[in-house]
C-alpha cells in the first residue's frame, strides 16, 4: 500500500490542477512519490489532450507586444471564451507575443509554441483546462528606417480578439495607429487593387454581369451597372478603396496623402 496522506493528495491537486480521484490514483500508481505522480498525471493528461485535437478551437486570445520600430502579435486558441479569458491563458499568449518581439527570428518559434518555454505551459493548460489549446498565428514587424509602425489591439471581455500591425512609408506614428484601428474594423484583405488575384476579379465580374443581364434593365446600361458594383466590391476588400473608419467622407487612400501602406496584418480569433 502506497504511503501518502490526504494532505499529499490535496497538495498534488493544487500543484497539478487534477481532480481528487486522479491525484489519488497517481499517488497510488507511483507509491506515494509526489514528483513521479505529477509526471504521471501530466503524461496521462497529454494523452487525453491528444484525443481532443479535432475539437473546434475557434475561441482564444490575441496579444500584442511593441517596442521602438518593432511589434509582434500572437494568437492562442481555445475551445471556449471562459478559458480564453482566464488569467493563466491571457498571461501565456502575452508571453508568446513578448518572445516574438524580443527575437528577430522568434516569430516562427513562437508560432510553434516553443518560444521561451511556452510549449510546456501550453501542455500544462491542455491538461488542467481540458481543452484543445494550441498556438495560432504569430506576426512580427520591424519597420524599415524612416517608416512608422502602428499597432492596435481590440479587446472584448478582458481579452484581445483582434490584433493589427501596420507599417507606413511616410506619414506619422499617429496615422499608422489610426490605419491599424481602421483595419481592425473594416477587415480588408489587400492593400491595393493590383494585389487582388485576377481570377477573383474575373469571377466577380462574371457574377455581376449575370446579375445585370437578369435585372431586366437595358443592355446598354449593363457595363455601368457592372463597373459600379465592382467598385463597391473592391471597397469591401481593398484597404485603399475603403471609407476611412474615423471619417467616412474620405477613403483611406485620401487620408494617407503622400504616405503609403507598406504592409498590414490582422490576427483575430475565429
Amino acid at each position: 500500500m502506497a504511503d501518502f496522506s490526504a494532505k499529499d493528495v490535496q497538495a498534488l491537486r493544487k500543484a497539478s490542477g487534477a481532480g481528487m480521484m486522479d491525484a489519488k490514483k497517481a499517488l497510488v500508481e507511483n507509491d506515494g512519490d509526489m514528483d513521479a505522480a505529477a509526471a504521471w498525471l501530466r503524461e496521462n493528461g497529454l494523452a487525453k489532450a491528444a484525443k481532443r485535437t479535432d475539437r473546434d478551437n475557434s475561441q482564444g486570445t490575441v496579444a500584442i507586444a511593441s517596442g521602438v520600430g518593432v511589434a509582434a502579435t500572437a494568437l492562442l486558441k481555445s475551445e471556449t471564451d471562459f478559458v480564453a479569458t482566464s488569467d493563466d491563458f491571457v498571461a501565456l499568449v502575452q508571453q508568446i507575443a513578448d518572445a516574438a518581439l524580443a527575437d528577430p527570428d522568434g516569430a516562427a518559434d513562437a508560432a510553434d509554441g516553443a518560444a521561451d518555454g511556452a510549449k510546456d505551459r501550453i501542455d500544462e493548460l491542455k491538461v488542467t483546462l481540458k481543452e484543445n489549446i494550441e498556438p495560432g498565428e504569430v506576426v512580427r514587424y520591424e519597420a524599415a528606417d524612416g517608416n512608422h509602425l502602428g499597432a492596435y489591439l481590440h479587446k472584448q471581455s478582458g481579452r484581445g480578439v483582434i490584433g493589427v500591425l501596420v507599417e507606413l512609408a511616410g506619414g506619422s506614428e499617429e496615422l499608422a495607429h489610426d490605419v491599424a484601428v481602421h483595419v481592425a474594423f473594416a477587415k480588408p484583405s489587400f492593400v491595393t487593387r493590383d494585389e487582388v488575384p485576377s481570377d477573383q476579379v474575373d469571377a466577380e465580374r462574371a457574377t455581376l454581369q449575370g446579375e445585370a443581364e437578369a435585372s431586366g434593365k437595358p443592355e446598354q446600361a449593363w457595363p455601368k451597372i457592372v463597373e459600379g458594383k465592382l467598385t463597391a466590391w473592391f471597397a469591401d476588400t481593398v484597404l485603399l478603396d475603403q471609407k476611412f473608419a474615423k471619417d467616412d467622407k474620405q477613403t483611406v487612400e485620401k487620408v494617407l496623402g503622400s504616405a503609403s501602406v507598406v504592409r498590414f496584418s490582422l490576427v483575430s480569433i475565429g
